[in-house]
């Protein structure tokens, strides 16, 4: 009743402009149809989130069309033959509409929200299947909301489950490869134990969740959220919440947390912050060094307190934001750029602060870089959001030695130490049906591929050997689509619904220097 409360008073503000009549207010509607499977604060339930930060994806145009229609192969029911066309309005309206405060999710709500399907060490610890482990990979397919597990050799699926609704961040493997971790932009981080092909617990970590990283020794999982602002660090083992870190600078200022990543060989996870101008590290390892908060003039003279932790934070303060960004291969140096575009910026982690700019104009996808050897030295390739270019940087002294025009802005880049060549698609632009192919010795684009005319090309991955590409046909009748890297020759053809990100095993778990980390 109280959740329900301050739903009615949202929706006053809504109903003097609302067309709905006084005797359909808005609240009636949603508590009639909606609250039970999207929860009467809105904050979902068996159904998602019904939040603005939550329906980015989805617009409001098509809102309506869900409300009326339904939506394929979900649990969504049509409404159109009970409600008005302006009641309909008025729904999608109020979703859209933030709510009056920030709704609260603490660590008592996150600890109520777990579940354990099985108990951690109770599954067997044999493969209850026959295939390389390590040449596996986790296929989103997000048109019904289910992965497949699939087999890197024999190209065949070996194991379809229904995940949460909206995956997003991509999945996470432990080091070993037996356990994966995925992130629902609702907050829902879910444990699969691929060995025995089952979930084993699931926990709420937030609102609306950014991406999820798993440490190096495979003992944490760390989240980040947009809302409520924090970052919540999880044993990995059953998803038992440990830390709550709330997301704000010295001064109190709080802020949405971009990314979250493992940086493995440094024993700690790095997170940046979209509106406050700093960088965060954040040791895991039980030895970490000591970490002083605020200014310490010698702190060999013991001059000020450290904190000891556990998962103790250390600011780095930045002249800009960054909420995109890329380590190189020795995960000294993070390469970060601000969705509002400019220059981007290089942070030396060990030194705690930036060594370079960045001439990356547009809007540069550094979390979808890649790197490799160019005449001896080391470069970083990244494809730019805003521009049809693929900008390749010189890891030595930071500068742009080659801009490669494509057809159009794209979103992800795959390479493999085993290919000469790169691939990046062309999602943003009009061209998004095809895949430019850029050859990694000359820094020319060789090849264009259109696997599906009129149909976005997506995400490209590789088998552990870099032998075969496999594409994504991102649409409901879509498609996985594998490739002979080498003669670019069609091998094989699955159907999927709408399949995004796919993940292998051996490239992820390795941080191959062709896939993003």
């Amino acid at each position: 009743m109280q959740h329900f409360s301050r739903l009615c008073m949202l929706a006053a503000a809504l109903l003097a402009s609302s067309p709905v009549s006084a005797a359909e207010p808005v609240p009636a509607v949603y508590a009639q149809h909606c609250a039970s499977c999207h929860g009467a604060d809105r904050l979902g339930g068996s159904g998602p989130a019904l939040l603005p930060e939550n329906l980015e994806r989805l617009r409001k145009p098509e809102a309506l069309k869900v409300i009326a229609n339904g939506r394929a192969a979900s649990q969504m029911p049509g409404f159109g033959d009970k409600l008005s066309a302006a009641e309909i309005q008025a729904l999608a309206d109020f979703v859209y509409t933030p709510p009056a405060s920030v709704p609260a999710w603490g660590l008592a709500e996150i600890a109520a929200s777990r579940i354990e399907h099985f108990k951690a060490g109770s599954l067997p610890d044999t493969p209850a299947f026959k295939a390389d482990l390590l040449n596996l990979f986790v296929v989103v397919e997000t048109g019904d909301h289910h992965a497949t597990l699939f087999d890197g050799d024999s190209f065949t699926p070996i194991h379809r489950f229904q995940t949460r609704f909206a995956l997003h961040g991509g999945p996470k493997f432990t080091p070993d490869g037996r356990y994966v971790y995925f992130a629902s932009r609702d907050g829902w981080i879910a444990k699969f134990d691929i060995w025995n092909l089952k979930t084993t617990h699931e926990i709420r970590a937030g609102i609306n969740t950014r991406n999820l990283a798993v440490s190096g020794d495979g003992r944490y999982v760390i989240v980040g959220n947009y809302l409520p602002q924090t970052l919540l660090v999880l044993d990995a083992a059953d998803l038992t919440p440990l830390k709550l870190i709330e997301a704000k600078d010295d001064t109190g200022k709080r802020s949405r947390v971009s990314a979250v990543y493992d940086a493995a060989p440094r024993k700690s996870f790095i997170a940046a912050l979209k509106d406050v101008k700093e960088v965060w590290e954040i040791p895991y390892s039980d030895d970490h060094e000591p970490i002083y908060p605020g200014l310490v003039h010698d702190y060999r003279m013991a001059e000020a307190l450290a904190d000891k932790g556990p998962f103790p934070v250390r600011r780095i303060p930045l002249a800009d934001y960054l909420d995109d960004f890329y380590f190189d291969q020795s995960y000294t140096h993070l390469m970060g750029a601000s969705r509002e575009g400019g220059k981007g910026q290089v942070i030396n982690l060990d030194a705690r602060m930036k060594v370079a700019d960045l001439d990356l104009p547009g809007m540069p996808h550094l979390g979808s870089g890649i790197t490799w050897e160019y005449q001896g030295r080391p470069v970083m390739a990244t494809p730019n959001l805003k521009s049809g270019v693929v900008s390749i940087i010189d890891m030595k002294n930071w500068q742009v030695i080659k801009r490669i025009d494509t057809l159009g802005p794209g979103f992800f880049m795959r390479s493999h130490e085993n290919t000469p060549y790169a691939w990046t698609d062309n999602f943003m632009s009009p061209a998004k049906d095809t895949l430019s192919i850029i050859d990694k010795r000359s820094l020319e684009v060789v090849r264009t591929l259109t696997p599906a005319p009129g149909k976005t090309a997506a995400h490209v991955e590789f088998t552990r050997d870099g032998r075969y590409a496999l594409v994504s046909i991102w649409e409901m009748d879509g498609a996985l689509v594998i490739y002979d890297a080498a003669t670019f020759a069609e091998v094989k053809r699955l159907p999927m619904s709408k399949p995004s990100g796919k993940y292998n095993v051996y490239n992820k778990t390795t941080r191959s220097a062709g896939t993003s980390h």
